[in-house]
Parts: C-alpha cells; sequence; structure tokens
C-alpha cells in the first residue's frame, strides 16, 4: 500500500490556537514523546531569517523533535495556501514512509483549511473591472482594507494585504466570498482530522504583551536591521506580525516603547482575528479545547493525541 493510501484511513492531528497561547510547547512535548514530526502551519515562519519576530523554533528544539514549513522559503516569495497544502502533504507523507506520525502545528487557518479539505476553484473574475478596480484599493491603507475584509468577507481578515485585497475584489466582482471556498471543498477530505485548540482565555492579552518583551530582548530590533539590510520593501515576509512597527523604530521614525505598544496592539488584534476564524471554521464535533495554563493541561494533551491513533 502507498504512503498516501496508508494515510487515507490515518487521523491526523491538528494543534491550533491564538498567537502566543502556548500551542508550541505542547506541540513539542507531545512530538517529542510520540516521535512524531512537527508540521509547521504558520505563513510566516517559512521564511528564512524572520526568526525572533515569528516565534520560530529554536534550533535545539529542530534537534530535539523534526519539523517541517520553517525556513523553506525565501522573503520574496510568495506562498499561497495551496502550495503550501500540497507541500505539507509531501513532509507528511514522507514522515509516514519512514514511521514517524505528523502532528500538524500552527495559527494559519487557510493552511490547515486548505491541507484537510482541499480548496474549490475561486471564482473567475473579469480582468478590465479587476484591473480597475486595482488601480482605486491601492490607494487604500491595509488597515482600511482589513476594515474593508471584516465586514465583507471577516474569515479572512486576518491575513495580509494582498490577500486583503483578493477578498474584497472577489466579493465586489463576483458577488461571493473568497472564503466560501474554504467551506464546499473541491474534493473529500485527505484525513479525519482531529483538533486540538489551545487557548488560555483572557490571560491571553497578558502573555501576548510578555512574549513581545521576551522577542525584544532576545534581539528583535538588531533581527530587522539586519532584514532590512537585504530584504527590500514589499515583500510578502515584512507581513508578519508586528514587523511593521519594529521596522519603523530600526528607521528612526518611531520611538521604542511606541513601537512595542504597536505591535502588542497588532499581535492582540490578530489573535482575536484568529479565534473568530477558528470558532465559525472548525467543525465542533472533532474540536477539543485545551487552557494550557489549567491544572493537568499536558496530561490531558496527551490523552488527546494517543486518543487518535497515528496520523
Amino acid at each position: 500500500m502507498s504512503s498516501s493510501a496508508a494515510l487515507a484511513d490515518a487521523s491526523l492531528a491538528v494543534i491550533t490556537g491564538p498567537t502566543a497561547a502556548g500551542k508550541s510547547a505542547i506541540a513539542l512535548a507531545i512530538a517529542e514523546r510520540a516521535g512524531a514530526t512537527i508540521v509547521s502551519a504558520d505563513s510566516r515562519q517559512i521564511y528564512s531569517g524572520f526568526d525572533i519576530g515569528t516565534a520560530k523554533p529554536s534550533r535545539e528544539e529542530r534537534t530535539r523533535v523534526p519539523h517541517e514549513g520553517v525556513d523553506v522559503a525565501r522573503p520574496d516569495e510568495r506562498w499561497s495556501a495551496a502550495r503550501w497544502a500540497d507541500a505539507a502533504t509531501g513532509w507528511i507523507e514522507a514522515a509516514h514512509a519512514s514511521g514517524r506520525p505528523s502532528i500538524v502545528v500552527g495559527g494559519t487557518g487557510f493552511y490547515v483549511q486548505s491541507l484537510v479539505a482541499p480548496l474549490a476553484a475561486a471564482p473567475a473574475l473579469d480582468p478590465v473591472r479587476r484591473a480597475a478596480l486595482a488601480t482605486l484599493l491601492a490607494a487604500v491603507s491595509t488597515p482600511e482594507l482589513r476594515r474593508w475584509t471584516t465586514q465583507l468577507d471577516p474569515a479572512r481578515a486576518h491575513l495580509g494585504r494582498a490577500q486583503l485585497v483578493r477578498a474584497v475584489e472577489t466579493v465586489l466582482l463576483a458577488g461571493t466570498r473568497l472564503s466560501d471556498s474554504f467551506v464546499t471543498p473541491s474534493r473529500g477530505a485527505r484525513w479525519s482530522v482531529r483538533y486540538l485548540v489551545v487557548d488560555p482565555g483572557p490571560v491571553l492579552a497578558n502573555r501576548i504583551e510578555q512574549r513581545v518583551d521576551a522577542m525584544l530582548a532576545a534581539g528583535w530590533v538588531d533581527e530587522v536591521r539586519t532584514l532590512m539590510s537585504r530584504v527590500g520593501d514589499g515583500v510578502a515576509a515584512w507581513n508578519a506580525c508586528g514587523y511593521e512597527a519594529l521596522r519603523a523604530h530600526a528607521a528612526g521614525t518611531v520611538p521604542l516603547a511606541a513601537a512595542r505598544e504597536r505591535v502588542i496592539i497588532a499581535t492582540r488584534q490578530y489573535a482575536k482575528r484568529q479565534r473568530t476564524w477558528m470558532r465559525h471554521q472548525l467543525p465542533e464535533s472533532a474540536v477539543t479545547r485545551l487552557d494550557p495554563s489549567a491544572p493537568g493541561a499536558m496530561a490531558r494533551a496527551w490523552d488527546w493525541y494517543r486518543a487518535g491513533g497515528v496520523g
């Protein structure tokens, strides 16, 4: 039986949750105990050089547990959800062939969804009308585009500028939401999927602030300065949460305290959008929720993993 055929009957473990919730630590502990490979479903950890600000797993952690989906792209490359899903399928099949189960870990919802339920074809857009609309949208700021998308296609409101533009133009020109492709798959799901949604609840706001401070202490500003010397403006990787504010500080236009506050606010807003997406897009019957700070949380996480068998 081929790897693909064997995987068709497997249960795939997916650990997700809002940023800074603690899902990576839970996943690392489970993967180390289970001898599993972690497949990162994080749309910014794919970019080389963007390490501290994306909370990328350390080299020591990657030595303890094999990680896929980290440092696989240049900063100027654009990876669609479909491209990532194709790559992730290969990583999962390769791990399975070597006798290792896989755990998909990350908070990029569209990556996860495109992996477990391949997308229907996006609606065709009239090229002339699209070009005219693109001229108009070019003058709209990213925050304003995000507000539009929150009203028109809220499931995509947490994404980067290019995806926001695509969401707005699809609604305006085709009269349908692009996110509907994710709830109307082109074919059946590849796997039976179980989700562990890691979320500490109201204390997440404090966890975000603490993590931002830890990132700054670890040299995030220096990382940004180094990246600015070799990565051009407008590339996809700069869309990672917080980098815009740190670039402004590194350029001398924003004090560090103000940049820190911007990062915290932007990260909390991103976490809110992630929670909204997960609440509306994940099938509740397949979801187990976990507060990582609750007594016995790690034992509960291990029980969740073992209950699904190998996948």
